[in-house]
């Protein structure tokens, strides 16, 4: 039975971040003055192991989720991860089985995470010029690293890949047509993400953000570009297709066009709290009904009182006072 919200939205995807930690400190997500050497993150006993991950999908699965995406932090810092992969698979019904990452550490584990059942992948890169890419991690790794990962991935079979670039005004916004440029006819699709204001440490404005018109408009100028229509109810890009055939980029409008409406997304922390919207304040404890004995009826009984009541539609209402609010982070439960 397919749990639905109190705007008429199923619950369709999983996104399950299984860890806080990143070998990235980008300034958009976990800014370095913020996320430093003291900064506590969460001890290995207050993560959900594999089982209790493994136990949840297969109980949000039975009751409408057919997408699960693995997100971080930086998922493939958790060790052995192609284990959790394997496990998930196995899930009865279950569609789709994806992965963000930022790729630094891709180029080793691509094969490995293919074999275990990993279908796709998303993987995160800014910009091509290395001087602004390396700024934008704040680790010095350079662009080359992450096409390496990703000319991994494709070689490993994982498709289709896309490739996640924030664009941030007067940072990165003047290097997009070179990476639509570097990626057009290779399959491999780029999606540009209006900069957003998620969590509250990443100093978020206004007049940081490129509107995905703009976007549009600059690329195909130098591209032409034409719309496409959606593969999907709720897919969260827009997707515009070259004019001479030889692919697609996708734009994610969460600041100019809000996508609200047909969000089918939840989202699980590392250490097991549901959160229902990209932008939420507080999440929903499944850690404690995994380990105090809780049957899988009772699990279902509480998601599904989480998910009813749902009604968030942040984007649509953002303001001043939502802009403020202590939002989640989104290096806790990715992106």
């Amino acid at each position: 039975m397919a749990f639905i919200d109190a705007l008429g939205r199923p619950l369709r995807d999983l996104r399950i971040s299984v860890t806080d930690r990143c070998n990235f400190r980008c300034t958009y997500c976990m800014p370095r003055e913020v996320f430093g050497p003291d900064y506590q993150f969460l001890q290995r006993t207050e993560l959900l192991t594999y089982e209790e991950i493994g136990r949840l999908a297969r109980i949000f699965v039975e009751h409408g989720v057919e997408k699960i995406r693995l997100t971080g932090g930086e998922p493939l810092v958790r060790r052995d991860l192609h284990q959790l992969i394997a496990l998930l698979h196995e899930t009865p019904g279950l569609k789709d089985l994806t992965l963000t990452t930022n790729g630094s550490l891709l180029r080793a584990q691509a094969s490995r995470l293919k074999d275990a059942g990993l279908q796709r992948i998303t993987v995160s890169l800014d910009s091509l010029d290395d001087e602004i890419f390396k700024s934008m991690n704040d680790v010095g790794v350079p662009a080359s690293a992450i096409l390496a990962g990703i000319y991994a991935a494709r070689d490993a079979g994982l498709a289709p890949i896309k490739v996640n670039a924030v664009v941030k005004r007067g940072v990165n916004d003047h290097t997009m047509v070179d990476l639509a440029r570097h990626f057009k006819g290779t399959g491999i699709i780029v999606r540009f993400i209006e900069f957003m204001d998620v969590g509250a440490t990443n100093g978020w404005r206004m007049d940081h953000v490129v509107p995905a018109r703009e976007i549009i408009d600059r690329i195909s100028a130098e591209l032409p570009l034409e719309p496409a229509e959606p593969n999907y109810r709720g897919e969260v890009a827009r997707r515009w297709r070259y004019r001479d055939g030889t692919g697609e980029i996708g734009v994610i409008t969460s600041i100019t066009e809000p996508f609200c409406g047909d969000c089918t997304r939840a989202r699980l922390s590392p250490e097991g709290e549901l959160y229902t919207c990209l932008f939420g304040t507080r999440g929903h404890d499944f850690r404690t009904l995994l380990r105090n004995g809780s049957s899988d009826a009772g699990i279902a009984t509480f998601l599904d009182s989480v998910w009813r009541p749902r009604n968030d539609r942040y984007s649509e209402v953002r303001s001043e006072a939502t802009v403020g609010l202590r939002k989640v982070e989104m290096s806790h439960i990715g992106g």
